[in-house]
Protein backbone atom coordinates (compact mmCIF):
# COMPACT_ATOMS: atom_id res chain seq x y z
CA UNK A 1 0.00 0.00 0.00
CA UNK A 2 2.62 2.58 1.06
CA UNK A 3 4.33 1.65 -2.46
CA UNK A 4 1.52 2.26 -4.27
CA UNK A 5 0.91 5.73 -2.82
CA UNK A 6 4.21 7.11 -3.20
CA UNK A 7 4.21 5.86 -6.91
CA UNK A 8 0.78 7.59 -6.95
CA UNK A 9 1.79 10.80 -5.89
CA UNK A 10 5.22 10.45 -8.59
CA UNK A 11 2.82 10.30 -11.40
CA UNK A 12 0.56 13.09 -9.88
CA UNK A 13 3.60 15.37 -9.54
CA UNK A 14 4.85 14.14 -13.06
CA UNK A 15 1.58 15.66 -13.97
CA UNK A 16 0.87 11.75 -16.27
CA UNK A 17 -2.18 10.84 -14.29
CA UNK A 18 -4.85 10.80 -16.00
CA UNK A 19 -7.72 8.80 -14.03
CA UNK A 20 -9.58 11.47 -13.47
CA UNK A 21 -10.51 12.81 -16.88
CA UNK A 22 -13.25 11.94 -19.22
CA UNK A 23 -12.27 9.48 -21.74
CA UNK A 24 -10.25 10.69 -24.92
CA UNK A 25 -9.11 14.25 -22.95
CA UNK A 26 -5.75 14.81 -23.21
CA UNK A 27 -3.10 16.91 -20.43
CA UNK A 28 -1.85 20.06 -22.06
CA UNK A 29 0.78 19.01 -24.04
CA UNK A 30 3.96 20.82 -23.90
CA UNK A 31 4.75 19.64 -27.50
CA UNK A 32 1.74 20.65 -28.63
CA UNK A 33 2.85 24.50 -26.57
CA UNK A 34 6.26 25.05 -27.93
CA UNK A 35 4.36 24.51 -31.67
CA UNK A 36 2.29 26.86 -31.68
CA UNK A 37 4.23 29.30 -29.59
CA UNK A 38 6.42 29.04 -32.41
CA UNK A 39 3.81 29.69 -35.25
CA UNK A 40 3.35 32.95 -33.77
CA UNK A 41 6.56 34.06 -33.03
CA UNK A 42 8.33 33.04 -35.76
CA UNK A 43 9.77 35.25 -38.51
CA UNK A 44 7.00 34.59 -41.07
CA UNK A 45 4.47 36.63 -38.37
CA UNK A 46 6.59 40.04 -38.88
CA UNK A 47 5.98 40.99 -35.46
CA UNK A 48 2.54 40.76 -35.87
CA UNK A 49 1.90 44.53 -36.01
CA UNK A 50 -2.17 45.66 -35.86
CA UNK A 51 -1.90 48.24 -38.12
CA UNK A 52 -0.09 46.09 -40.87
CA UNK A 53 -1.35 43.24 -43.15
CA UNK A 54 0.81 41.04 -41.72
CA UNK A 55 -1.31 40.68 -38.84
CA UNK A 56 -3.58 38.35 -41.40
CA UNK A 57 -1.26 35.84 -41.21
CA UNK A 58 -1.31 35.64 -37.32
CA UNK A 59 -5.22 35.41 -36.97
CA UNK A 60 -5.53 33.10 -39.93
CA UNK A 61 -3.86 31.01 -37.80
CA UNK A 62 -5.31 31.36 -34.63
CA UNK A 63 -8.49 30.91 -36.59
CA UNK A 64 -7.08 27.20 -38.20
CA UNK A 65 -6.50 26.18 -34.36
CA UNK A 66 -9.78 26.61 -33.35
CA UNK A 67 -11.30 25.29 -36.97
CA UNK A 68 -8.94 21.98 -36.28
CA UNK A 69 -10.10 21.79 -32.71
CA UNK A 70 -13.83 22.08 -33.82
CA UNK A 71 -14.52 24.61 -31.59
CA UNK A 72 -17.43 26.83 -32.48
CA UNK A 73 -17.00 30.45 -33.55
CA UNK A 74 -17.80 33.34 -32.05
CA UNK A 75 -19.16 35.42 -34.71
CA UNK A 76 -21.68 32.93 -36.11
CA UNK A 77 -19.93 31.77 -39.03
CA UNK A 78 -16.46 33.65 -38.30
CA UNK A 79 -13.67 33.38 -36.21
CA UNK A 80 -12.96 37.07 -36.82
CA UNK A 81 -14.82 39.85 -34.65
CA UNK A 82 -14.26 42.45 -37.24
CA UNK A 83 -14.20 46.34 -36.66
CA UNK A 84 -12.66 49.17 -37.93
CA UNK A 85 -10.76 52.07 -36.69
CA UNK A 86 -9.18 55.64 -38.19
CA UNK A 87 -5.47 56.02 -38.77
CA UNK A 88 -4.03 59.57 -38.74
CA UNK A 89 -0.71 59.87 -40.06
CA UNK A 90 1.88 63.01 -40.42
CA UNK A 91 2.49 63.79 -43.99
CA UNK A 92 3.89 67.30 -43.56
CA UNK A 93 4.28 70.31 -40.63
CA UNK A 94 6.06 73.40 -41.12
CA UNK A 95 6.28 76.14 -38.71
CA UNK A 96 7.52 79.71 -40.01
CA UNK A 97 8.13 82.54 -37.85
CA UNK A 98 9.17 85.48 -40.35
CA UNK A 99 11.18 83.92 -42.55
CA UNK A 100 12.34 81.78 -40.63
CA UNK A 101 11.33 77.62 -40.56
CA UNK A 102 11.42 76.55 -37.34
CA UNK A 103 13.72 73.06 -36.53
CA UNK A 104 11.46 70.27 -35.86
CA UNK A 105 12.28 70.07 -32.61
CA UNK A 106 11.16 73.66 -31.81
CA UNK A 107 7.29 72.95 -32.08
CA UNK A 108 4.71 70.15 -31.47
CA UNK A 109 1.74 69.27 -33.47
CA UNK A 110 -1.18 68.17 -31.43
CA UNK A 111 -4.08 67.20 -33.16
CA UNK A 112 -5.99 65.54 -35.77
CA UNK A 113 -7.34 67.38 -38.46
CA UNK A 114 -6.54 66.54 -42.23
CA UNK A 115 -5.15 70.02 -42.75
CA UNK A 116 -4.50 73.05 -41.16
CA UNK A 117 -3.30 76.54 -42.42
CA UNK A 118 -2.53 79.27 -40.23
CA UNK A 119 -0.88 82.52 -40.25
CA UNK A 120 -1.34 85.81 -38.17
CA UNK A 121 -4.94 86.98 -40.01
CA UNK A 122 -5.85 83.65 -38.46
CA UNK A 123 -8.84 83.96 -35.80
CA UNK A 124 -7.14 81.21 -33.65
CA UNK A 125 -6.78 81.48 -30.25
CA UNK A 126 -3.33 82.42 -28.76
CA UNK A 127 -2.41 81.42 -25.22
CA UNK A 128 0.92 80.78 -23.34
CA UNK A 129 3.08 78.33 -21.21
CA UNK A 130 5.37 81.07 -19.50
CA UNK A 131 8.14 80.76 -17.39
CA UNK A 132 7.97 79.10 -14.13
CA UNK A 133 5.16 77.49 -14.29
CA UNK A 134 4.37 73.47 -14.29
CA UNK A 135 5.39 72.95 -18.41
CA UNK A 136 3.81 68.97 -18.09
CA UNK A 137 0.43 69.91 -16.31
CA UNK A 138 -0.27 73.10 -18.29
CA UNK A 139 0.70 70.86 -21.00
CA UNK A 140 -2.25 68.54 -20.14
CA UNK A 141 -4.60 71.48 -19.00
CA UNK A 142 -4.37 72.67 -22.32
CA UNK A 143 -4.98 69.35 -24.60
CA UNK A 144 -7.42 67.98 -22.58
CA UNK A 145 -9.22 70.92 -21.68
CA UNK A 146 -9.45 73.66 -24.55
CA UNK A 147 -12.14 72.66 -26.98
CA UNK A 148 -10.86 75.12 -29.52
CA UNK A 149 -7.62 75.40 -31.97
CA UNK A 150 -4.93 76.59 -30.35
CA UNK A 151 -0.91 78.65 -30.75
CA UNK A 152 0.90 77.83 -27.29
CA UNK A 153 3.67 80.25 -27.33
CA UNK A 154 6.08 77.82 -25.23
CA UNK A 155 8.56 79.85 -23.08
CA UNK A 156 12.40 79.46 -24.46
CA UNK A 157 12.91 77.80 -21.26
CA UNK A 158 10.87 74.94 -21.77
CA UNK A 159 12.41 74.02 -25.39
CA UNK A 160 14.21 70.11 -23.98
CA UNK A 161 10.63 69.83 -22.53
CA UNK A 162 9.05 70.21 -25.38
CA UNK A 163 11.92 68.57 -27.63
CA UNK A 164 10.86 65.43 -25.05
CA UNK A 165 7.72 65.51 -25.31
CA UNK A 166 7.51 65.74 -29.46
CA UNK A 167 9.84 62.13 -29.30
CA UNK A 168 7.07 60.77 -27.28
CA UNK A 169 4.20 61.68 -29.52
CA UNK A 170 3.51 59.13 -32.36
CA UNK A 171 3.79 59.86 -35.62
CA UNK A 172 0.42 57.51 -36.46
CA UNK A 173 -2.30 57.73 -34.44
CA UNK A 174 -5.57 55.58 -34.27
CA UNK A 175 -8.81 56.63 -33.07
CA UNK A 176 -12.09 54.60 -33.03
CA UNK A 177 -14.15 55.54 -36.12
CA UNK A 178 -17.17 56.42 -34.01
CA UNK A 179 -14.70 59.23 -32.71
CA UNK A 180 -13.03 59.89 -36.31
CA UNK A 181 -15.45 62.60 -37.38
CA UNK A 182 -15.89 64.19 -34.30
CA UNK A 183 -14.23 67.94 -34.97
CA UNK A 184 -10.82 67.85 -32.80
CA UNK A 185 -9.01 70.74 -31.87
CA UNK A 186 -5.69 71.41 -32.71
CA UNK A 187 -2.94 72.29 -31.08
CA UNK A 188 0.41 73.81 -31.72
CA UNK A 189 2.89 74.36 -29.42
CA UNK A 190 6.00 76.34 -30.17
CA UNK A 191 8.90 78.16 -28.70
CA UNK A 192 8.11 81.77 -28.38
CA UNK A 193 10.38 83.87 -30.45
CA UNK A 194 10.72 87.39 -29.69
CA UNK A 195 7.68 88.57 -31.93
CA UNK A 196 4.64 86.79 -32.68
CA UNK A 197 3.27 89.09 -35.07
CA UNK A 198 4.57 87.38 -38.08
CA UNK A 199 3.89 82.96 -38.35
CA UNK A 200 2.43 80.74 -41.01
CA UNK A 201 1.72 77.43 -39.51
CA UNK A 202 1.17 74.32 -42.27
CA UNK A 203 0.34 71.06 -41.58
CA UNK A 204 -1.31 67.66 -43.66
CA UNK A 205 -2.65 64.55 -41.96
CA UNK A 206 -3.19 61.26 -44.12
CA UNK A 207 -6.14 60.36 -43.21
CA UNK A 208 -7.35 56.71 -43.37
CA UNK A 209 -10.23 53.64 -42.36
CA UNK A 210 -7.93 50.63 -41.53
CA UNK A 211 -9.86 46.99 -40.61
CA UNK A 212 -8.91 45.05 -37.48
CA UNK A 213 -10.10 41.47 -35.65
CA UNK A 214 -10.27 39.96 -32.99
CA UNK A 215 -10.25 36.43 -33.35
CA UNK A 216 -12.67 34.44 -31.28
CA UNK A 217 -14.47 30.81 -30.24
CA UNK A 218 -16.66 29.76 -27.72
CA UNK A 219 -17.95 26.56 -25.99
CA UNK A 220 -21.44 26.84 -24.82
CA UNK A 221 -22.58 26.27 -21.70
CA UNK A 222 -25.11 23.96 -20.36
CA UNK A 223 -27.34 25.11 -17.64
CA UNK A 224 -25.82 28.40 -17.17
CA UNK A 225 -25.44 28.81 -20.91
CA UNK A 226 -26.03 32.92 -20.04
CA UNK A 227 -23.18 33.46 -17.85
CA UNK A 228 -19.90 33.91 -19.63
CA UNK A 229 -15.97 33.10 -18.46
CA UNK A 230 -13.87 34.94 -20.91
CA UNK A 231 -10.25 33.67 -21.44
CA UNK A 232 -8.15 36.25 -23.66
CA UNK A 233 -4.21 37.55 -25.02
CA UNK A 234 -3.55 39.57 -27.38
CA UNK A 235 -2.27 38.38 -30.54
CA UNK A 236 -0.60 41.46 -31.90
CA UNK A 237 3.03 43.16 -31.12
CA UNK A 238 4.93 45.68 -32.44
CA UNK A 239 6.30 44.69 -35.95
CA UNK A 240 9.42 46.05 -37.48
CA UNK A 241 12.01 48.29 -35.84
CA UNK A 242 14.98 49.74 -36.42
CA UNK A 243 17.69 47.17 -37.48
CA UNK A 244 19.99 45.31 -34.88
CA UNK A 245 22.60 43.79 -36.32
CA UNK A 246 20.48 41.63 -39.29
CA UNK A 247 17.85 41.19 -37.38
CA UNK A 248 14.48 44.11 -37.24
CA UNK A 249 11.37 41.56 -36.58
CA UNK A 250 10.33 42.35 -32.96
CA UNK A 251 9.05 38.71 -32.37
CA UNK A 252 6.79 38.96 -29.47
CA UNK A 253 7.36 35.69 -28.48
CA UNK A 254 6.48 36.54 -24.71
CA UNK A 255 4.72 39.46 -25.42
CA UNK A 256 1.93 38.16 -25.98
CA UNK A 257 2.50 34.99 -28.07
CA UNK A 258 2.87 33.45 -24.52
CA UNK A 259 -0.52 34.31 -23.16
CA UNK A 260 -2.21 33.16 -27.06
CA UNK A 261 -0.66 30.32 -27.01
CA UNK A 262 -2.11 29.77 -23.17
CA UNK A 263 -5.57 31.13 -24.34
CA UNK A 264 -5.48 28.78 -27.96
CA UNK A 265 -4.28 25.76 -25.19
CA UNK A 266 -7.21 26.47 -22.84
CA UNK A 267 -9.61 26.77 -25.09
CA UNK A 268 -9.10 23.25 -26.88
CA UNK A 269 -8.36 22.09 -23.36
CA UNK A 270 -11.98 22.44 -22.43
CA UNK A 271 -13.34 21.44 -25.61
CA UNK A 272 -11.95 17.35 -24.71
CA UNK A 273 -13.20 18.40 -21.16
CA UNK A 274 -16.90 19.18 -22.04
CA UNK A 275 -17.38 19.67 -18.26
CA UNK A 276 -18.31 23.77 -18.34
CA UNK A 277 -21.85 24.57 -17.25
CA UNK A 278 -21.42 28.17 -17.68
CA UNK A 279 -20.54 29.83 -21.25
CA UNK A 280 -16.72 30.01 -22.37
CA UNK A 281 -15.23 32.34 -24.82
CA UNK A 282 -11.79 32.85 -25.79
CA UNK A 283 -10.72 35.66 -27.78
CA UNK A 284 -7.18 36.66 -29.42
CA UNK A 285 -7.51 40.73 -29.15
CA UNK A 286 -5.91 42.92 -31.59
CA UNK A 287 -4.45 46.23 -30.89
CA UNK A 288 -3.91 46.27 -27.49
CA UNK A 289 -0.15 47.47 -28.38
CA UNK A 290 -1.71 50.71 -29.67
CA UNK A 291 -4.70 51.41 -27.29
CA UNK A 292 -6.65 48.13 -26.52
CA UNK A 293 -8.69 48.49 -29.06
CA UNK A 294 -9.35 45.42 -29.53
CA UNK A 295 -10.94 44.68 -26.05
CA UNK A 296 -12.43 47.89 -26.40
CA UNK A 297 -14.50 46.82 -28.90
CA UNK A 298 -15.34 43.29 -27.50
CA UNK A 299 -16.39 44.79 -24.16
CA UNK A 300 -19.21 47.35 -26.01
CA UNK A 301 -20.43 44.39 -27.70
CA UNK A 302 -21.17 41.97 -24.88
CA UNK A 303 -23.18 42.24 -21.87
CA UNK A 304 -20.78 43.02 -19.02
CA UNK A 305 -23.43 41.73 -16.36
CA UNK A 306 -23.64 38.26 -18.04
CA UNK A 307 -19.53 37.95 -17.55
CA UNK A 308 -18.56 35.80 -14.47
CA UNK A 309 -14.58 36.29 -14.75
CA UNK A 310 -11.96 37.60 -17.19
CA UNK A 311 -8.53 35.22 -17.20
CA UNK A 312 -6.27 37.29 -19.39
CA UNK A 313 -2.94 35.78 -20.06
CA UNK A 314 -0.03 38.42 -20.64
CA UNK A 315 3.67 37.51 -20.95
CA UNK A 316 3.95 34.00 -19.31
CA UNK A 317 7.51 32.83 -20.81
CA UNK A 318 9.70 33.00 -17.70
CA UNK A 319 9.69 32.03 -14.53
CA UNK A 320 7.74 35.18 -12.15
CA UNK A 321 10.21 37.01 -9.51
CA UNK A 322 8.27 34.58 -7.06
CA UNK A 323 9.93 31.62 -9.08
CA UNK A 324 8.69 28.28 -10.78
CA UNK A 325 5.25 27.31 -10.13
CA UNK A 326 3.88 30.51 -9.79
CA UNK A 327 1.72 33.20 -11.37
CA UNK A 328 1.08 36.44 -10.34
CA UNK A 329 -2.52 38.78 -10.86
CA UNK A 330 -3.19 41.94 -11.53
CA UNK A 331 -6.05 43.50 -9.21
CA UNK A 332 -5.59 40.32 -7.36
CA UNK A 333 -7.43 42.34 -4.23
CA UNK A 334 -10.20 44.33 -6.11
CA UNK A 335 -12.12 40.45 -6.26
CA UNK A 336 -11.54 37.09 -5.10
CA UNK A 337 -11.05 35.35 -8.17
CA UNK A 338 -7.50 34.43 -7.58
CA UNK A 339 -7.94 33.22 -4.39
CA UNK A 340 -11.02 31.03 -5.27
CA UNK A 341 -8.58 29.58 -8.25
CA UNK A 342 -5.81 28.69 -5.63
CA UNK A 343 -8.36 26.65 -3.72
CA UNK A 344 -8.78 24.52 -6.50
CA UNK A 345 -4.54 24.37 -6.59
CA UNK A 346 -4.69 22.69 -3.55
CA UNK A 347 -2.26 20.42 -2.66
CA UNK A 348 -0.41 21.38 -5.89
CA UNK A 349 2.82 23.35 -5.41
CA UNK A 350 2.03 26.11 -7.99
CA UNK A 351 0.89 29.56 -6.15
CA UNK A 352 -1.27 32.67 -7.49
CA UNK A 353 0.50 35.57 -6.27
CA UNK A 354 -0.43 39.70 -5.62
CA UNK A 355 0.88 41.65 -8.75
CA UNK A 356 4.21 42.69 -7.16
CA UNK A 357 4.39 46.18 -9.15
CA UNK A 358 1.85 47.73 -8.01
CA UNK A 359 3.82 51.32 -9.22
CA UNK A 360 3.01 49.83 -12.45
CA UNK A 361 -0.53 50.45 -12.32
CA UNK A 362 -0.66 46.82 -14.74
CA UNK A 363 -4.15 46.01 -13.49
CA UNK A 364 -5.69 49.06 -15.94
CA UNK A 365 -2.88 48.29 -18.38
CA UNK A 366 -3.95 45.29 -20.32
CA UNK A 367 -6.87 43.53 -21.67
CA UNK A 368 -8.55 43.16 -18.76
CA UNK A 369 -8.51 46.71 -18.21
CA UNK A 370 -12.34 47.35 -19.96
CA UNK A 371 -14.24 44.76 -18.47
CA UNK A 372 -12.70 45.69 -15.00
CA UNK A 373 -13.88 48.90 -15.17
CA UNK A 374 -17.97 47.38 -15.76
CA UNK A 375 -17.39 45.54 -12.63
CA UNK A 376 -16.06 42.03 -14.08
CA UNK A 377 -13.59 40.24 -12.08
CA UNK A 378 -10.92 40.95 -15.08
CA UNK A 379 -7.68 40.20 -14.15
CA UNK A 380 -4.06 39.88 -16.21
CA UNK A 381 -2.27 36.96 -14.96
CA UNK A 382 1.64 37.14 -15.99
CA UNK A 383 4.91 35.81 -15.08
CA UNK A 384 7.10 38.90 -16.66
CA UNK A 385 9.50 40.71 -14.46
CA UNK A 386 8.60 44.07 -15.84
CA UNK A 387 10.88 45.99 -14.13
CA UNK A 388 14.09 44.67 -15.99
CA UNK A 389 13.01 42.58 -18.70
CA UNK A 390 15.80 44.05 -21.14
CA UNK A 391 13.81 41.85 -23.94
CA UNK A 392 10.78 43.71 -23.51
CA UNK A 393 9.49 45.45 -26.86
CA UNK A 394 12.53 44.71 -28.56
CA UNK A 395 13.59 42.28 -31.66
CA UNK A 396 15.38 40.26 -28.82
CA UNK A 397 12.30 39.20 -27.36
CA UNK A 398 12.46 35.16 -29.25
CA UNK A 399 11.40 31.90 -28.53
CA UNK A 400 14.77 30.94 -27.02
CA UNK A 401 14.73 33.07 -24.12
CA UNK A 402 11.53 31.51 -22.95
CA UNK A 403 10.91 28.75 -20.95
CA UNK A 404 7.96 26.01 -22.70
CA UNK A 405 7.79 24.18 -19.33
CA UNK A 406 6.94 27.17 -17.37
CA UNK A 407 4.47 28.62 -20.26
CA UNK A 408 2.97 24.95 -19.83
CA UNK A 409 2.65 24.51 -15.81
CA UNK A 410 0.89 28.15 -15.89
CA UNK A 411 -1.60 26.60 -18.93
CA UNK A 412 -2.28 23.86 -16.28
CA UNK A 413 -2.74 25.56 -13.10
CA UNK A 414 -4.99 28.18 -15.00
CA UNK A 415 -7.25 25.01 -16.24
CA UNK A 416 -7.11 23.54 -12.68
CA UNK A 417 -7.75 26.78 -11.31
CA UNK A 418 -10.91 27.83 -13.14
CA UNK A 419 -12.74 24.49 -12.51
CA UNK A 420 -15.19 25.15 -9.88
CA UNK A 421 -16.23 28.50 -12.09
CA UNK A 422 -17.08 26.89 -15.26
CA UNK A 423 -18.74 24.32 -13.69
CA UNK A 424 -20.50 27.18 -11.96
CA UNK A 425 -19.69 26.00 -8.29
CA UNK A 426 -17.72 28.71 -7.51
CA UNK A 427 -19.33 32.79 -8.46
CA UNK A 428 -16.14 35.39 -7.69
CA UNK A 429 -17.00 39.02 -6.27
CA UNK A 430 -17.77 41.62 -8.76
CA UNK A 431 -14.88 44.43 -8.87
CA UNK A 432 -15.76 47.81 -7.73
CA UNK A 433 -17.10 49.72 -10.95
CA UNK A 434 -15.27 52.50 -12.29
CA UNK A 435 -17.01 56.52 -11.71
CA UNK A 436 -17.38 58.02 -14.55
Amino acid sequence: MEYNRIYYNFLLALGLLVVSRPAGAQVVDSNEVARIINVLASDQMRGRAALSTDIAKAADFIAQEFSDADLQPYNKNDYRQSFQVTKVSQAFQTVHIGDRELAPEDFLIVGYASEIAWDNSSTIKEVAIKQGENFSERFRQIVRNSPEDNIVWVDPSFAPMLARFKKMFPKDNVLPQTDSNQPTPTKVFVIKPASTDDFKIEAKNMVTNFPLFNVACVIPGKSKANEYVVFSAHYDHIGILDSQGQDSIANGADDDASGTTAMISLAKYFKQQDINERTLIFVAFTGEEIGMFGSKYFSTNIDADKVVAMINIEMIGKDSKFGPNSLYVTGYQASNLASLMQENLAGTPFKFHPDPYPQQNLFYRSDNAVLAALGVPAHTFSTSQIDKDEYYHTVKDEISTLDIKNITSSIKAIAKGVTGIISGAQTPTRVEKLKE
